[in-house]
């Protein structure tokens, strides 16, 4: 995995003590020591303490070991919010293998394109998870999945797995032998692309470790935190502040693997949960849960959201629902993680007019066209630079040069930074559609929809939606000859479905028009569908 590390950047990071060389599984054995019989995770079906995830996690890895996994080899895991997600990505790190987790509503057209650019070597899912046969949709890919030797299903051969005495065969020994160094490549992670595809980012056990270090000085984080997390794992948001912010600080996590906002509270009244993390709509259905006043939800002390600015009337609705509730706003991205978060104690000012300040060691500036840092107050594109960054997307090194202005990471957005150091996005230089925290990649949608022969041209754009921020609306061009025949909302779900496109692209509003609006070089001008629809709404 060619990356962008070079020895220059890993020794100021090093030096500058933002990257301590530790493995997550390092953090894992001290508290396996320090506190053994202390739960580690919960999710729906069981709890784990320290001492036996340590256990299972050493199983794992001598397991992968055994199917022949070595270190930089790719693992690519498609399970829920479960321990078994922990279990797989601890044991992967343990070996130096590349953790891939993927996001459980993709379905075959995004899995086949992940797999084989990862050239994963082992494979595991669910059997089934909310009514989806994975195992089905696997078996029909396995042509096309050259690489993967070995699938393996959590609910019978992965239990099997698990349940093998690898240390029989292995020596734990090999485990220590192979502990990676902080500047491998330790996760691969899709992220939605703009040109198309999705794009695999690479992060490394020190970039990861760096993004949850500053997490307890500004958020008064300890080991007796009880965390919770219902955003999925796969997504970066989950990997860091579910699956591994816990265990960093000796502390408990609880998994939901299906977001409903009743049984959240009852998990908040259960588990005294104090923290959790989540895109805006997740705090938007928690305040109007129908049980908020019959349970004692007075444990949980902050929720911070990401992906979507936070409205007044929310937050004010919060405050009243939850009083002892501190609600946060932050901004990041899979390739930067959590770059700025707000503080508690902030004013309402901030937090309903910015995304917060950076991490300590994360640095953000806008520029102008020409590149120039802006002053305080003036929008520009926004560009970050600090220890969380990536260090590349896989197989492509151009695109990962062109997406950097020497060590300045381009994101793509454009923002405000205030004479505070506050940041607002106020815009998005890529095409994306943010839907409930979730980048629906257009053009990626876009070419799907291209392969039918009976459109024309087509455009997916976001319309304003007041609880996930935006919905995506296809505007759809028909040829000449089909235009009579029209194409209907169901029409498009049925071949949506058929090209094995993850039900969360769709999109939920379709327009079918006589043309699209387009500069006089042919350029889509998608504010202009935007205007015209939302006139029309």
């Amino acid at each position: 995995m060619e990356t962008m590390l070079t020895p220059q950047l890993s020794a100021a990071y090093h030096d500058g003590g933002y990257w301590p060389d530790r493995v997550i599984t390092d953090y894992l054995d001290d508290y396996a020591r320090q506190t053994p019989d202390k739960t580690a995770f919960v999710d729906h079906r069981r709890e784990i303490t320290y001492a036996q995830l340590r256990d299972e996690v050493d199983r794992c890895a001598l397991g992968l070991l055994e199917l022949g996994v070595r270190p930089g080899d790719v693992v690519s895991f498609q399970i829920p919010n479960w321990i078994e997600w922990v279990v797989v990505h601890y044991a992967a790190s343990r070996i130096g293998a590349v953790s891939n987790p993927l996001i459980p509503i993709y379905r075959e057209r995004e899995v086949a394109f992940m797999i084989r650019l990862a050239e994963s070597k082992v494979l595991i899912i669910p059997e089934t998870f909310r009514g989806f046969d994975y195992r089905a949709m696997y078996e029909d890919l396995s042509g096309a999945l050259p690489s993967v030797q070995h699938t393996l299903v959590v609910g019978s051969s992965f239990d099997e797995f698990m349940d093998t005495p690898w240390e029989q065969r292995r020596d734990r020994a090999e485990l220590g032998a192979l502990r990676p160094d902080g500047d491998d490549v330790s996760l691969l992670i899709f992220t939605s692309g703009t040109t198309g595809e999705p794009k695999g980012v690479m992060h490394t056990h020190n970039t990861l470790v760096a993004a949850n270090l500053p997490l307890p000085a500004r958020l008064g984080i300890t080991a007796d935190t009880v965390f919770h997390i219902a955003s999925t794992l796969a997504h970066l948001t989950g990997f860091l502040y579910g699956a591994r912010l816990n265990v960093q600080n000796g502390a408990t996590c609880v998994l939901q693997d299906v977001w409903d906002k009743e049984r959240f509270v009852e998990l908040v009244a259960r588990h005294k949960i104090n923290y959790t993390s989540g895109a805006t709509p997740f705090l938007h259905d928690f305040i109007s849960a129908h049980s908020l006043a019959d349970n004692d939800l007075s444990s949980l002390r902050l929720f911070c959201c990401m992906g979507a600015p936070i409205p007044r009337a929310i937050l004010e609705q919060a405050r009243r629902s939850v009083p002892g509730m501190v609600v946060l706003g932050g901004w990041g991205q899979t390739e930067n993680a959590l770059v700025t978060l707000g503080v508690p104690g902030d004013p309402v000012e901030k937090i309903v007019g910015t995304d917060g300040c950076p991490w300590p060691g994360m640095e953000i500036r806008t520029v102008d066209a020409d590149g120039e840092a802006g002053a305080p107050g003036t929008e520009g594109r926004l560009q970050v630079r600090g220890p969380s960054l990536f260090v590349g997307y896989l197989n492509r090194p151009d695109e990962t040069r062109a997406a950097f202005s020497q060590d300045w990471f381009d994101t793509g957005d454009i923002g405000v930074i205030d004479a505070d150091g506050y940041l607002k996005i106020s815009g998005r230089t890529k095409d994306i559609v943010i839907r409930g925290g979730e980048n629906i990649p257009v053009a990626f949608v876009e070419n799907v929809f291209y392969e039918n022969p009976r459109i024309e041209s087509v455009a997916v754009i976001g319309l304003p939606d007041p609880r996930l921020q935006e919905r995506a609306c296809a505007c759809v061009v028909l040829k000449p000859d089909e235009r009579a025949a029209g194409f209907t909302f169901s029409e498009m779900q049925e071949y949506l479905a058929g090209k094995g496109l993850a039900k969360q692209y769709w999109p939920e509003r379709l327009e079918v028009m006589d043309s699209l609006p387009t500069t006089p070089s042919g350029k889509i001008q998608k504010f202009q569908l935007r205007r015209k629809i939302g006139d029309d709404a």
